[in-house]
């Protein structure tokens, strides 16, 4: 599915949320407690996935956290992306490490339509170069998406990241290199089928890339970490509500380990915390 998908699947749900289901094991209830790891991640993210289809448009998951659990784990997770794209979510891939000799090879098996590993997109690290990026281009032609991560919300990102380079934030040249790939392969709704992933823990860092990139769609990660916010997140989206995605994970399906719901079902405490999270960036934005 194309970038015109996402951005057509928020609007209709009013919703600009990609669930983020990279989930720590201490993340699962008791109730999900199983013998083995693989199968315990795989019922709890399917149960949570049942539980959001009706309120949330896209779902994240990342393949490293899965092959971490062996054979059995990647097995969950091409279960998980099929019943994901069966319950009508937009889902996107982190993609495995990046070797570039295999880049293209790695492109074509992901995002083919035949992958046991489906998916509509993938994300990958833009810090090796062009070279891990050219190789999606056909793919994005044909409808596939890329996003490519150029501003982290880890805690030292603005170490490297945010230094300036002449005239240019480091951040800022990784996305001018995205920018000149995708450039040229845009979708209906004007948008590249490469995208950014930026931190709304750095409001500049959001409000300098929606403002230079009008056509790059972005996702903001970091909801989820110290310092990350709505009003930051909000500087990713143009005046109609489009163009941005908002990609939040521990906030939603670990609502249940908040003080005094421990009890609760963990699904219900999902959907209302990703209710609330679609409430609250009603404040800033809306979505047309």
């Amino acid at each position: 599915m194309s970038m015109d998908v996402l951005q057509e699947k928020i609007r209709k749900m009013k919703c600009p949320i990609v669930l983020d289901l990279t989930v720590q094991p201490q993340q699962i209830p008791a109730d999900f407690h199983r013998e083995d790891p693989a199968e315990e991640m795989a019922v709890f993210c399917a149960a949570i996935l049942a539980g959001l289809r009706a309120t949330v448009p896209g779902v994240r998951f990342s393949f490293d956290q899965f092959a971490l659990l062996g054979p059995a784990g990647l097995q969950a997770l091409s279960r998980l992306l099929q019943d994901a794209r069966g319950m009508g979510y937009y889902v996107l891939l982190d993609g495995p490490a990046v070797i570039t000799p295999w880049a293209a090879k790695r492109a074509a098996m992901l995002l083919s339509d035949d992958s046991i590993y489906p998916c509509d997109g993938l994300i990958l690290d833009g810090y090796i170069g062009t070279d891990a990026i050219r190789p999606f281009q056909d793919v994005c032609k044909n409808g596939k998406t890329l996003f490519v991560t150029v501003r982290t919300p880890n805690r030292s990102a603005a170490e490297l990241q945010d230094l300036m380079i002449g005239t240019r934030l480091v951040h800022g040249v990784a996305a001018d290199m995205v920018n000149r790939v995708g450039q040229s392969i845009q979708g209906k709704c004007g948008y590249s089928q490469m995208g950014l992933v930026t931190s709304a823990t750095s409001a500049n860092a959001v409000s300098g890339l929606r403002s230079k990139y009008k056509n790059m769609f972005l996702l903001v990660d970091g909801l989820d970490y110290p310092g990350g916010n709505g009003k930051n997140a909000s500087f990713g989206f143009d005046r109609f509500g489009h163009g941005c995605a908002l990609s939040v994970g521990p906030s939603i399906y670990g609502a249940w380990q908040e003080e005094g719901k421990q009890e609760q079902d963990a699904v219900q405490q999902a959907q209302r915390a990703a209710e609330r999270i679609r409430n609250n960036m009603s404040r800033y934005i809306t979505i047309l």
